[in-house]
Formats: structure tokens, sequence, C-alpha cells
């Protein structure tokens, strides 16, 4: 089997209400870029990244189209059933811009899926006993709106939520407080500054409430602040957007530097690369969190097979963009939630393509 087209696909995801970070960082849209690889035996696959925003991660809408525009060309003609192959070769051809590259892989294994007939979750390991939880995100906001957040989740089902920090030290550990006093049995709090604190205010924040059974995730923004807040708290950390290549959850594992980490598909660049750090983690009984990045159900879909493929007692919840968006481009089909759980079609491939109508004229075609 070769490649012989590649086509990219731009959209635009309007939220139905903009989402606040920490630093000040708001947003209130996001902007996906879609990829269609086409073979000469008439399989197609798809892959879609979408950066949240240009301010998160180091990584950006333009800096995916144009990436991909560098790569495409010299995609084609290459044998699209061999993921890790094609992995090394981006690498080869293209310096960094790893997140852009992860496109290219979910499309490569929605054709390998397609070709042997199995569910992506299959080509990963296979299906574990996993309902794939979901976690549920609590942007930052009034007490009282975080408070109204937190129960239309509970009411649909969620037992695991991420809330975000970073609103001053005081009002953070007021929020803490009130949140774990109405904490149900069975219900995992994750407090999540996204990067946000100094680790000044961390370690004033973490050590307020240290009385509580509360988990933190990426309190400051580099790796070295978080694990110096870390011999100045005693509370579980989990580790996310300081998190990028294997060699990162090498060294954090390696310097007893967390107990959860949090795996973004396209920010590590893709399910071969991801599936690596999935079994380290495993391998050092370290819990997972993950997603893909923002995204539509495309994405969701794709961070769905790869949490089915981690043991329930090692799965903490996948984080799931579709509820926030206004824009559907597989109205029905994919990964949907039910009852705060996101399980995976149990069909070839990913199991979800978009709409080519609602998706419109592709930005730029390779043949």
């Amino acid at each position: 089997m070769k490649i012989t087209g590649i086509s990219l696909y731009g959209l635009e995801l309007p939220l139905e209400t903009p989402q606040v970070l920490s630093r000040g960082r708001v947003f209130d849209r996001f902007h996906s870029t879609f990829v269609r690889i086409d073979t000469d035996e008439g399989i197609s696959g798809w892959g879609e990244v979408c950066p949240w925003g240009s301010s998160y991660l180091p990584a950006f809408p333009g800096g995916v189209r144009t990436a991909l525009m560098e790569m495409a060309p010299q995609l084609i003609g290459l044998d699209p059933t061999r993921p890790d192959v094609i992995v090394r070769f981006m690498d080869r051809i293209l310096a960094g811009h790893i997140y852009a590259k992860a496109a290219v892989d979910f499309a490569i294994y929605d054709i390998l899926g397609k070709a042997t007939g199995r569910p992506i979750y299959e080509l990963l390991g296979g299906k574990e006993e996993n309902a794939v939880p979901r976690l549920a995100s609590v942007h930052l906001g009034s007490f009282d709106e975080m408070n109204s957040e937190i129960e239309r989740k509970r009411t649909a089902g969620f037992r695991n939520f991420s809330v975000k920090m970073g609103q001053g030290i005081e009002s953070d550990i007021e929020t803490i407080r009130a949140v774990m006093e109405n904490r149900k049995s069975g219900e995992l709090f994750i407090f999540d500054s996204n990067g946000g604190w100094s680790p000044h205010e961390a370690t004033r924040v973490m050590n307020a409430v240290s009385n509580l059974d509360t988990t933190f995730e990426q309190p400051c923004l580099t790796y070295e602040e978080c694990l110096d807040v870390r011999t100045r708290t005693r509370q579980p950390i989990s580790l996310d957007e300081c998190m990028v290549e294997l060699k990162d959850f090498v060294r954090a594992l390696s310097d007893r530097g967390c107990e959860l980490v949090s795996i973004k598909l396209a920010r590590v660049g893709g399910l071969t690369k991801a599936r690596a750090i999935r079994d380290l983690c495993l391998s050092y009984d370290i819990n997972l969190f993950m997603m893909c990045m923002a995204g539509t159900v495309v994405n969701d879909t794709v961070a769905a097979h790869f949490a089915q493929t981690i043991p329930a007692n090692r799965f903490c919840g996948a984080w799931s963009c579709q509820d926030y968006i206004t824009v559907d481009p597989a109205p029905q089909l994919g990964a949907r939630t039910k009852q705060g759980k996101m399980p995976p079609p149990d069909l070839p491939g990913l199991g979800v393509e978009p709409d080519l109508e609602l998706l419109g004229r592709p930005i730029a075609v390779y043949s």
C-alpha cells in the first residue's frame, strides 16, 4: 500500500462560552486542522490537530498547517501501514513540530485499522476492561459559577474533576476548601493551575490545604519549578504541560517527581510516541490522565481509543473538547459521552470521519 494523496482542511471551532486559564489566558475559539491521507488501495485515513490557541503550549494553528505543508509532498509514496517508520521519517525531514506530525500519525493508524479490520485500540495493544471515564474541566470563574459547573457534571455522571486555579492565593485556597467540603464519595478532584503559579504561590496554597485529600497538576510552568515545589509540599502531583518527549517522562519518574501524568496525544507527537510513554508509566505504576488537545469528536475518538488500552486501575480520566464547541463535523458519530464515560466505537480504524460538506474546500492538496 502506498500514500497517493494528502489533503488539508481548516475549521474554526467557536466555544459556547469563553474558557479562562491562569496567567490571564482567555479562549473563545479554536482553529482545527484536518488531514486526509489517500492510498492506492482506496483506503483513506483521517487525523486532526487543534492546539489550545497560541498561548497555552508551544503549538499554534499556523504551525500545524505550515509544518504539514512542508512534510506532505515528501510523504507521497510511503507505506502508511508502517507507523513507526513514518514517524522516524517525519522526524528526519522536519526538526521539532511534533504536534503537527501527530495528525499524520493519527491518519495512518486509521488506515492501518481499516486495512486490517481492527479498531485502533487493538493496534495499540488491545482493549482493557476500562469504561473510559471522562474528566470534567471546571474553568476559572466565581466560586458560584465553578460550583454550578461541578454540579452539572456530577448530575451527568462525572466523577473526576480538574478544577482550574490561578485567581490569587487566598481565592484559590478558599475554592479548594469549599470544593473539598462538598466532595462526594468516589470523586477525584485535581487542582490545576496550568503552570500559572510561581513556586512561592504553589507552596503557600498547597501547604494551606495539606490536611485535605488533594492532588495538584502542573503547579508551576517548568519541570524544575514543579520539582522544587515538590520538596516543600506533601500532596500528590500530576505533571502535564512540561512533559513532551519520552525523555521528559523518564526524567520525572527517575526523580520521583510525580504520582500522575497527563498525556496529551498531539503534544507528544501522536499515538506511536504516546504508546511508548504509556508503557513506561505503567511500568512505574504511574496513574494517567489523557486527552488529545482541543478539537472535535475526531480528536476525542482518537483519545478514547488510546484510553481504552490503559488498565482501569491506572486510568483517571479522558478530557473531551466536543462538549465546549458549537461545531460538530461528524454528527452522531465517533466517541460520545454517556453517563460520564466515553468509549471508542468498535469499528475498523478510527471509526469516525468528518463530513466533507461541513469541512468545505481543502486548504491544500498534494498528490
